[in-house]
Parts: C-alpha cells; sequence; structure tokens
C-alpha cells in the first residue's frame, strides 16, 4: 500500500498551511482595529461620516470577495505606475540580527488588502450590533454623571458590547481562514493552492485535498476552543465580581 503523501508533497502543504495562517492572521488582525471604526463612524453623529460607512459597508458586504481579490490584483496594478509595481514585484529583505523580514509578493499583498477590506465590513456589523445590544439606558445615564461621549464608549459601551459581540467575532475569524482559500485565484501560494499543485503532479486527489482539510479543520478547531476559553475566563471574572 502507498503511503499517504511523499515527504516533499506534505512539506508542500506545510508550506501552504503556514501562507493561510499568516494571510488569516495580517488580515483579521488589520480588520478589527478598523471594523471598530467602522462601527463607530456609523453611529457618529455627522451625517456624512455615518453615510460614508454605511456605504463602505453595502458595498464590501454585497460584491463577491473573488470580485474584489482580482480587484485589487489585476485592477490596482494597472493604474498604479509601473515604477511602483516594479518595486513591489522586487524582493526586498530587512535584517534585524537574526531574524530577517521579507517585503511579501504582490499576491500576497493584493490578498491581505482584499481580505483586510472584505473582512472589515462583516466584523463593522458584528461590532455595531454589539453597540446596539447596549442598553440606550447606560448611555444616558452615563452622560447625566458628566462623561464625555468617548469615555462613555470606552468605559460604559465598549466592554459590554465587546462580550456580546465575541462569539460573533469569532465566527468572522472562522471565515478569514475559510475566505484565505480565494486567493489561489490571484496566486497566493495558500493551502488550497498547494494542494491543487500536489494534486496536479502527484495524481492523488483525496490524499492532497483531505489533507487540506484536515488543515482547515484544526485552524478551525484552535479558533473553537480560545472561544470557549474566552467566555470561560469572562463568566469567572463575572462571578467574582459579584462575590
Amino acid at each position: 500500500m502507498d503511503s499517504w503523501l511523499e515527504p516533499k508533497y506534505l512539506a508542500w502543504l506545510e508550506q501552504g498551511f503556514f501562507v493561510t495562517l499568516t494571510l488569516s492572521a495580517c488580515a483579521a488582525a488589520c480588520a478589527t482595529p478598523l471594523g471598530f471604526a467602522l462601527a463607530v463612524a456609523r453611529t457618529a453623529r455627522n451625517s456624512a461620516i455615518a453615510r460614508g460607512a454605511a456605504l463602505y459597508v453595502f458595498v464590501f458586504r454585497n460584491s463577491p470577495l473573488l470580485v474584489q481579490l482580482l480587484f485589487w490584483y489585476f485592477g490596482v496594478a494597472a493604474v498604479l505606475p509601473s515604477g511602483w509595481m516594479n518595486w513591489l514585484n522586487v524582493q526586498h529583505a530587512v535584517a534585524l540580527g537574526p531574524l530577517t523580514l521579507r517585503w511579501p509578493s504582490f499576491e500576497l499583498f493584493a490578498g491581505w488588502v482584499g481580505l483586510t477590506c472584505y473582512t472589515t465590513a462583516f466584523i463593522g456589523e458584528e461590532f455595531l450590533a454589539g453597540m446596539r445590544g447596549v442598553s440606550t439606558a447606560q448611555g444616558q445615564a452615563a452622560a447625566a454623571l458628566g462623561m464625555s461621549r468617548y469615555a462613555t464608549l470606552r468605559y460604559v459601551i465598549l466592554p459590554q458590547a465587546l462580550r456580546i459581540a465575541t462569539p460573533p467575532l469569532a465566527g468572522q475569524y472562522m471565515n478569514v481562514v475559510k475566505n484565505s482559500s480565494l486567493t489561489m485565484a490571484i496566486g497566493v501560494g495558500e493551502l488550497s493552492y498547494m494542494s491543487r499543485q500536489v494534486d496536479t503532479e502527484s495524481f492523488r486527489t483525496f490524499q492532497a485535498f483531505g489533507t487540506a482539510t484536515v488543515f482547515y479543520v484544526l485552524a478551525i478547531a484552535v479558533i473553537e476552543v480560545a472561544l470557549v476559553l474566552w467566555q470561560r475566563a469572562g463568566m469567572r471574572a463575572l462571578q467574582r465580581g459579584r462575590a
């Protein structure tokens, strides 16, 4: 009986899995504060800011991610000056002692920007739902105590909104991992792309995509476990506060 996959092909899949995790983590790390800023903008007293934020959500939530990725890769590349594109496509590295930081390829950069912009719209809606889940009476009470709008948002609304929005946010982080597979369409060497390469060369379709599926499930399982631990820690903190 043949082995599941040769070490060379497993190394390809591991490399693709690393790219998937890196791309997903970078997109989630950028989309989270941007999403929060978007949610705050949706509640701004300035109607122009609120409408602009609502338009952003409408555009990015209602257009396919694949189209957005193709726009960032092909569309932006067509309008950027050739000198910029040459610089983006050249390998850059900065040595910081034993650590070497390398500039990502334009494919990876475009995938990161596309995933971040897309995910920001969804995370912003989760934060907005969490903020709206906090009773308006608490904001009014904070204002009656002389607290500024910023202080009310930071100390009264945000802690409760974050607790409400945590489970949906975890779901969005899972979606980031799964949505990263679409970046294979612009040539990003993530897990789906590498599994396709393994299948093309080895003709072991079941093994290649089966291994990729296991990697995806493991990544999602880690997020789910982190969510459970977060919720348990929050419950313990709440019980200690009531004691």
